[in-house]
């Protein structure tokens, strides 16, 4: 494929999909991957800091660029090695996703990039000292954030570029971090004429748990209870698109009936993230009626997981190569009953919005994303899709068996508020099929991989016998060991395409953990979205985004 790039061109083919390439080729090579062989969608970037690897690299740093083509059948890697003193050439003018990817890259790893039009920190407070994700960096090294900021220096040069020089003709206004209404810790800041947003900026981080740093130090079946926190509205999602990219790692596949209960679980998760977003952002336009009509079928959901798992929000439910147990006995009736709420709660919703006029008027051609921007922006999921774009992990790049499975993709065709909700209200329809046709498919057998290296032997095992003791001790001290390699690999979740970017030296813990978080990149839209809007539509914007911080800040 880059042959075909420039015949001069010196680049090495890593794997079937990753290529390696010299630091001033980079841009060029991403350019014709863009324009030329029609690569629009930047997945994600990332470095890698070698320093500390068991074989040596030819340089400290690595920068990656996870890209996929305009089908999203194809996924491309694009990898070049440098020191900390070479400069990267910024690609936020072929990709508008680029832009915070790659100020998380300079707050995370000290990287620049010229020609960036805003490099500043993006998770790490304004005081850090350092970049956290360098092998040299002492973990529990505390850094205390005492100012806040102000956010002027982004400001100003938009409200310049709009013809307003004068500060004094707007009035600013902070929307966030502490109200309900910016559905999280997000602070989002305003200028205003009148009630109509002019300029807008975002700033995220007040969560920032250091996810990727605490994934270094901890094995991986550890690591599980982490990735509950990222969007904790559908925490088992996040354990099966984690465990699901280390058994890539490790050349395992689930048993038929493990694979199954992964998709029962996963739908149940996806309906209950969408109907927390559609109850939340009813309540945002004023009506409350339909929050309790969707909100109440939720807790059936998060009956039946307490039953399952032990837990009602942060489930930790998966393992590596499995999960912790079966179904329990029962559980089916359970779950009958819980779909058949989520119904009715949908039907007694959609009965009061479906064709009320109010709701209507504050919800359609508010906060419009075409199918272009949506993809330079990097979206995914039901935002995307809103925005008419066929994109889901699930039909285009199936596994646990969703090739198989009779269900329809949820499309819009404006890209509004109204088709965000819309498509997620339709998107719990499908949920519900593929539950009810699992639950019917679901065969009898082992949930775990056979094989002890991988997976904790039973209980009886590891009470009665040396071997299931030793075993369970091992596993629990040492890890899994997975192959030293670098590996990518997503799922659909609630919000769209999460993905790990995970690095092994071969290791019971990961040398690197990168989450790729649809959040991220819907919420780095939103200033330009409201800008132009009142204040009331930036509400429903950002709610209609489904911005979960713990999934956004990692």
């Amino acid at each position: 494929m880059l042959k075909a790039f420039d015949k001069k061109l010196e680049f090495t083919k890593e794997k079937s999909n990753r290529y390696i390439v010299k630091l001033e080729d980079l841009k060029r090579v991403i350019g014709f991957l863009k324009k030329k062989m029609g690569y629009n969608f930047l997945v994600d970037i990332t470095a890698v800091d070698y320093s500390t690897y068991k074989t040596a690299y030819p340089k400290r740093f690595a920068i990656i660029y996870i890209l996929r083509d305009k089908n999203f059948d194809n996924l491309t890697v694009i990898k070049s090695y440098l020191n900390e003193d070479e400069i990267v050439d910024s690609i936020t003018d072929l990709y508008k996703s680029a832009n915070w990817s790659e100020r998380e890259v300079w707050d995370q790893y000290g990287l620049k990039f010229k020609n960036h039009p805003n490099l500043k920190r993006v998770l790490n407070h304004k005081e850090f000292i350092g970049h956290p994700l360098r092998k040299d960096y002492p973990i529990t090294k505390n850094q205390l954030c005492t100012k806040t900021d102000d956010l002027m220096d982004e400001m100003i040069p938009r409200l310049k570029a709009k013809g307003y020089e004068n500060q004094e003709e707007v009035m600013f206004l902070n929307l966030g971090p502490a109200h309900p209404a910016s559905h999280g810790t997000i602070r989002t800041f305003v200028a205003l004429e009148g009630e109509t947003i002019i300029s807008a900026v975002s700033e995220i981080g007040y969560l920032h748990r250091g996810f990727e740093k605490s994934c270094e130090n901890h094995t991986y079946n550890q690591i599980i209870p982490y990735t509950d926190r990222l969007n904790y509205c559908s925490a088992i999602l996040n354990n099966i698109a984690f465990a699901h990219t280390v058994e890539g790692m490790l050349g395992v596949e689930l048993p038929q009936r493990g694979q199954f209960i992964r998709v029962i679980i996963g739908e149940l998760s996806r309906i209950i993230d969408h109907l927390v977003c559609l109850a939340a952002n009813l309540v945002d336009m004023g009506a409350l009626t339909n929050y309790w009509y969707l909100y109440n079928p939720r807790e059936t959901a998060y009956h039946l997981l307490s039953k399952l798992t032990g837990a009602r929000l942060t489930n930790s439910y998966m393992r590596i190569g499995g999960m912790t147990h079966d179904l329990y006995d029962g559980f089916k009736d359970d779950l009958k009953q819980c779909l058949e709420d989520v119904q009715k709660g949908m039907d007694d919703s959609l009965s009061l919005i479906e064709h009320n006029r109010i709701f209507q008027d504050r919800a359609q051609n508010i906060g419009v994303v075409s199918k272009e921007e949506a993809i330079n922006r990097g979206w995914s999921g039901p935002n995307l899709r809103a925005s008419g774009v066929n994109y889901d992990v699930r039909k285009q790049h199936p596994y646990y068996f969703y090739d198989t499975f009779d269900f329809d993709v949820a499309l819009g065709s404006v890209g509004d508020v109204y088709d965000r909700m819309m498509v997620r209200f339709e998107e719990i329809r499908q949920s519900m099929r593929i539950i009810e046709e699992a639950m019917k498919r679901l065969p009898n057998g082992d949930i775990n991989v056979p094989d002890h290296s991988i997976t904790f032997p039973k209980k009886q095992k590891v009470y009665t016998t040396i071997e299931g003791a030793m075993n369970q001790f091992k596993l629990v001290m040492d890890g899994v060991k997975v192959p030293a390699s670098e590996h990518y690999s997503a799922i659909e979740a609630a919000n769209g395409e999460l993905g790990f970017y995970i690095v092994s030296d071969g290791s019971g813990t990961p040398y690197k953990v990168k989450v790729r978080p649809p959040c991220f990149f819907a919420m780095s839209s939103l200033p330009d979205m409201i800008e132009g809007e009142m204040v009331a539509d930036a509400v429903l914007d950002l709610g209609s985004l489904n911005i979960i911080a713990g999934e956004l800040d990692r």
